[in-house]
């Protein structure tokens, strides 16, 4: 795959470990900094106990110096790369407490992390051979969002709008407050007339029927939600090139190659980012 860009910024990184350590350690860890010998020093090694791809080995590095900055973590595998049941991940040496109170937070969200970034390469394989790309939704974790985005594209998929800020884009429920035909395209052009000339616009559509009044708008990208794979030929063939074509809705492994197939430009997934099972990772120590 591509090598990684666009990594998270630290500070990022940081305003979610302070609130992630201020919920799991408010007042101090009462077990390590009473049971752990002082000076103890340790070895940490992380493993896979399944196959996957590694993303957030940045941020459990993050996790383990934000809690003591006399932790060295060494990271074995590339973000990104794909690796095998056994395999050693990451090493971690430095006093042990401390590693021990950084522990759970910093393999939480390299577990979960790694998840997205696998489910999102699965999909992104299944669809090589063609020219659509996956992309995520933001059905993300609330305040985990750019953590997550960033294991999509370590999987290989793009990031949709990272915010409502960011793009228009009229789903539904928006819809559903304007009348269709003719008063849906002057609705959107006005739309266009206030948007900045750079704004990227998109309309979500659920069925054919709704299409040339979108597309009279002159939108950027229409979304064909929810169609069903049979109709989405004919839905491409009437926008004829004159907007992305953005495919949603019952993503899955057994789906996306067929979606994929019918010439669509993006495939959007929210399963990648809400519905991923952590990546199971052990974190075996061997004290020095």
């Amino acid at each position: 795959m591509n090598q990684v860009t666009h990594p998270v910024p630290t500070a990022a990184i940081d305003r979610i470990l302070e609130f992630a350590f201020a919920e799991d350690n408010p007042r101090g860890d009462i077990t390590a900094d009473t049971i752990v010998p002082a000076g103890a020093k340790a070895t940490v090694a992380v493993r896979a106990r399944e196959a996957g791809v590694l993303a957030g080995g940045t941020v459990f590095a993050r996790a383990m110096t934000m809690i003591n900055p006399e932790i060295h973590v060494v990271q074995l595998v590339k973000e990104g790369q794909e690796f095998e049941v056994g395999d050693r991940l990451l090493t971690v040496t430095g006093p042990a407490a401390s590693v021990l109170t950084a522990e759970r937070v910093a393999l939480n969200l390299l577990q979960r992390m790694s998840a997205i970034a696998t489910a999102t390469r699965e999909l992104v394989t299944l669809v090589s051979h063609t020219k659509a790309r996956i992309a995520d939704t933001r059905k993300t974790t609330p305040g985990l969002r750019v953590l997550e985005r960033y294991a999509v594209r370590c999987g290989g998929g793009v990031n949709h709008r990272d915010n409502l800020s960011e793009a228009f884009m009229a789903k539904d429920n928006h819809l559903a407050l304007l009348d269709d035909g003719e008063e849906l395209t002057s609705a959107l052009q006005a739309v266009r007339a206030r948007l900045g000339h750079t704004t990227a616009m998109e309309v979500e559509v659920d069925s054919i029927e709704q299409i040339p009044a979108v597309l009279a708008a002159g939108v950027d990208i229409i979304m064909l939600d929810n169609f069903a794979v049979a109709d989405l030929p004919a839905a491409i063939k009437l926008i004829n090139g004159q907007a992305t074509i953005e495919a949603s809705g019952n993503v899955r492994a057994d789906t996306v190659a067929a979606i994929a197939q019918s010439g669509v430009d993006i495939i959007s997934s929210g399963a990648i980012t809400h519905s991923v099972q952590a990546i199971d990772l052990g974190l075996d120590m061997v004290v020095a």
